[in-house]
């Protein structure tokens, strides 16, 4: 089972699927009928004149007679792409485009990919906010820390629409559903349990965040990084570090920090995590070694060594995948549907929610057959849905929806 980086044999397949039958992953499709004179005349001059003059006296009418509402772009200037670090935004647009594909296959929603050359944070913020009228939303990806938090902070004050950066909240959002669940099956509770993360980026920074909205205590949450635990007499600690930084102890590495942990988070790289540093941990212990395509410990590993543990990853052929496709489609829809001025912590919290909840509802038969299961049950190795559900659309997006109206975000009410 074990996944090393790509071979030949997908490195050849891999190409080719991006090259024919025709290169990229994307298309353009024509909504209306365009096939004579009068298509023509109502497409373009002189019947376009219409919408550009009701969208001049309101400009909410956009949303009526152009595709604004069902449209996102997803954004990068290529600094982080995947776990391959600093590529540049034109390596970057096969990822993008990626992007692109899972908004679409999995939400409906259109979505054009944006790979902007600019490493500036204020001029990448100046680029996209020009732009950002032609959206109902936007998706800012493969952002490296710390530019990504100015970025996206100031992309939010300046937009009226949806701006959200998926490496954070998505990652954070489907993280923190598996770690409920996985608390739960171990008896444990997120206010009580002491949580180890390495890795203090975009992911790790947001991560903890979310945990601690959803009730973790700050004393219990244990920020490290390559330099060790993040503590207070740390000098030239960023803001956001700073936020995590515990006081000085004699705990100053990952070895240190784990003794007693309830939780292992794992957002850095491969084969940080020793096994003989399981036995550190706290009895019922929970792992998610989420680095990819090598986990910070495998789970055949952590398994063998700490039977009693609930194990999760970001890959795809072990069970209890973090993925953020289980979120940002399905958060978006919800977003657009009632036109949210933007995502709010509310419907972060609403899509953390529903995410682990719909892990205890039955699992429908087609799921089982895409997945080539038997059974799928609540328990510790199901312990977040799988990327394949249908459920999730209405299931996340509905409660994303109802949080964005409750909240005050929305300019729509709920649909009927």
């Amino acid at each position: 089972m074990n996944e090393q980086i790509p071979s030949h044999t997908l490195r050849t397949a891999a190409l080719h699927y991006h090259e024919f039958p025709r290169p990229g992953k994307l298309g353009v499709s024509i909504t209306k009928p365009c096939e004579g004179p009068e298509d023509l005349a109502l497409a373009y001059s002189p019947g376009v004149a219409e919408p550009v003059l009701a969208i001049q006296e309101n400009p909410q009418d956009a949303y009526r007679y152009t595709s604004k509402g069902n449209l996102v772009a997803v954004i990068s200037n290529g600094t982080a792409v995947l776990g391959l670090g600093d590529c540049g935004a034109l390596a970057g647009k096969p990822v993008m485009e990626g992007k692109a594909l899972l908004f679409k296959k999995f939400a409906d929603l259109d979505c054009f990919d944006i790979e902007v050359d600019e490493r500036e944070p204020k001029t990448f913020v100046e680029t996209v906010a020009r732009i950002a009228g032609t959206f109902g939303g936007i998706n800012l990806e493969d952002i490296a820390a710390p530019a990504c938090f100015e970025i996206e902070e100031a992309l939010q004050a300046r937009c009226d629409i949806p701006v959200f950066h998926d490496d954070q909240h998505g990652t954070a959002i489907v993280l923190c559903a598996a770690l409920l669940n996985a608390l739960e099956l171990q008896g444990k509770t997120l206010e009580d349990a002491r949580i180890v993360c390495v890795g203090a980026g975009a992911a790790g920074i947001a991560s903890m965040r979310l945990a601690r909205s959803l009730g973790a205590k700050p004393e219990h949450l244990w920020l490290v990084d390559r330099q060790g635990v993040i503590s207070t007499d740390r000098p030239g600690l960023s803001k956001e570090k700073s936020e995590f930084a515990q006081a000085p102890s004699e705990r100053k590495t990952l070895a240190g920090a784990l003794a007693g942990a309830d939780v292992f988070i794992g957002l850095s790289g491969p084969g940080l995590l020793r096994e003989e540093w399981l036995g550190l941990m706290n009895e019922k212990p929970v792992i998610f070694a989420l680095s990819n395509p090598v986990p910070e410990i495998m789970p055949e590993i952590a398994k063998r060594v700490r039977n009693d543990a609930i194990v999760g990853t970001g890959r795809s052929d072990y069970p209890n995948q973090v993925n953020n496709v289980l979120c940002f489609p399905f958060l978006f829809r919800g977003a657009l549907d009632v036109r949210a001025r933007s995502i709010n912590e509310a419907m972060k919290l609403a899509a953390v929610r529903a995410l682990a909840e719909l892990a205890k509802q039955p699992v429908p038969a087609p799921v089982l057959a895409a997945y080539k299961q038997n059974s799928l049950s609540f328990g510790p190795d199901y312990i977040i849905p799988k990327p394949l559900d249908p459920r999730l659309r209405e299931h996340v997006a509905g409660a994303v929806m109802r949080a964005a109206v409750e909240s005050g975000v929305a300019r729509l009410p709920l649909p009927r």
